[in-house]
């Protein structure tokens, strides 16, 4: 099986099971021989240390194991909301040092790792890519835009984009490359707008050093720390 593993204080067992059912359908889509998997841990991780992040990935690492939940030739986890290289790291170091002697393919138990750590180039931008890949095609797909009033393709078309972590900011990236023009971005705790276009590798450093869209200096409009 393959899936996200997911750090959120909002998941439950419903929300785990819907979205092993669209990797399902994902993974069927794309001709890839898996069945389709989910897993998480009902955690904030904006709320905790990064020691502490990892001794709960460890551990929930060791309880997989246990239950014999997670292997190359079982269940193969990968990032999601909440988790990233550092995490899959942290699952693949836990998972060889129980399993290293006695699986050869022990590093394949996770995708989205560093690249030093035995992860691929790309795959950090590979889920907006495929975001931007869809909004393309749609674009390109003459029923569609006909149906929506548009000319077709992506450039001098404006995008608002909600969320701008890995997949909102990559997805941006492509479609700004593309032409088009990103007038607004929505973040969980803030959100800025401007109708010429926001230059998307600004906001996204805005964002990293700042936790918040607040007081981005280039918005138009702003909305400051939703309640």
């Amino acid at each position: 099986m393959k899936g996200g593993t997911r750090y959120s204080e909002h998941i439950d067992l419903q929300e785990v099971e819907a979205l092993a059912s669209l990797m399902t359908f994902k993974l069927a889509i794309a001709d890839v021989p898996f069945g389709g998997a989910k897993g998480g841990v009902k955690i904030d991780p904006r709320k905790y240390s990064q020691g502490e992040i990892e001794r709960v990935t460890r551990k929930y690492t060791m309880e997989l194991i246990k239950k014999n939940f997670i292997g190359p030739q079982v269940d193969c986890l990968g990032p999601d909301m909440g988790t990233n290289e550092q995490t899959m790291t942290w699952i693949k170091d836990t998972y060889k040092n129980v399993k290293g002697e006695t699986d050869i393919n022990a590093d394949g138990c996770c995708t989205g790792k560093f690249i030093s750590q035995g992860g691929i180039a790309g795959r950090a931008e590979s889920t907006g890519l495929g975001v931007y890949y869809a909004v393309r095609e749609l674009l390109n797909t003459q029923t569609f835009v006909d149906r929506c009033g548009l000319s077709t393709g992506i450039a001098g078309k404006t995008f608002n984009v909600q969320g701008f972590g890995a997949v909102g900011y990559w997805a941006s990236k492509f479609i700004e490359k593309d032409g088009g023009i990103i007038t607004t971005v929505v973040e969980y705790n803030s959100a800025i707008h401007n109708p010429d276009g926001l230059d998307v590798e600004d906001v996204k450093q805005h964002m990293m050093k700042h936790g918040t869209l607040s007081n981005y200096p280039n918005a138009t409009e702003s909305v400051v720390e939703f309640p």
